[in-house]
């Protein structure tokens, strides 16, 4: 069955817009807490939490990382940039999977997939540094057939693919599957998919999904897991993150049972 993993980055968003600079929040009395957001996404039915450490913490802190994976009791997807700083935090803290991620600074999120392709001795190097820490190791990726190969070689175990321009033209085209530029960005989607199964990795999707556009790629064949988290976080103002994972699921497992 399709699998939730729920990212609560946007959690700690919201805390640090009160809390900015605070090296320790959780010491501090700050608030929101990613950690209570995790357990209430848990007990919506995700089957993951997500989150991601970046260079400059402006958002997940150390903190955050060491409490989640002490405490969640689902599996701890760890997003983070190939560098030797989060390789190391990665092998102290031991979350279940880590995922390769490109990162720039000036990004409001991350955008566009990991270019495994052009840095095949680096990557290599990486993976074999956090699989000797016992994890999972993952790379997100655009939906390219040559990057999908790179990954194979490398000796990533998953491949997530990114989604964001399946989403941008579904929100342009207004879900119209018969307009063909929407079309073929679900393809793009799907043959990726495809190619990663052939090579014998795990096939998960994510970027800039939501609740109108998640179906159509949770129905896709062979798809393992999808990662979420801004339309979520957002839903939960309104409902709370318990229903808001809920809800979120439901559409997923709905679209996968009807898988042709």
């Amino acid at each position: 069955m399709i699998q939730l993993g729920v990212n609560i980055d946007h959690v700690a968003t919201l805390r640090q817009a009160r809390y900015p600079g605070v090296p320790d929040p959780m010491n501090s009395g700050s608030e929101p807490d990613p950690v209570r957001a995790a357990h209430e996404a848990e007990l919506g039915g995700a089957d993951g939490i997500t989150v991601h450490l970046r260079e400059d913490r402006r958002h997940i802190c150390d903190r955050d990382v060491e409490l989640l994976r002490r405490l969640v009791r689902v599996k701890l997807n760890l997003e983070m940039a190939a560098t030797d700083e989060m390789v190391e935090i990665a092998r102290k803290t031991g979350p279940h999977t880590s995922m390769l991620v490109p990162e720039g600074r000036q990004e409001v999120t991350t955008e566009g997939g990991l270019d495994v392709l052009g840095q095949k001795d680096r990557m290599r190097d990486v993976v074999a540094r956090l699989k000797d820490g016992s994890m999972i190791v993952s790379a997100f990726i655009d939906p390219d057939l040559k990057q999908v190969e790179a990954c194979a070689q490398v000796g990533f175990d998953v491949c997530e693919v990114h989604t964001g321009p399946y989403a941008n033209a579904f929100m342009r085209y207004g879900g119209d599957m018969r307009h063909q530029e929407l079309l073929h960005q679900l393809r793009l989607v799907e043959n990726a998919g495809r190619a990663i199964a052939e090579a014998g990795m795990r096939f998960n999707a994510g970027h800039a999904l939501n609740y109108h556009n998640v179906q159509p790629i949770a129905a896709l064949a062979g798809i393992d897991e999808l990662h979420i988290g801004h339309s979520i976080v957002c839903r939960s103002v309104f409902v709370g993150l318990r229903q808001a994972v809920q809800e979120m699921k439901s559409l997923m497992t709905g679209a996968s049972s009807h898988k042709n």
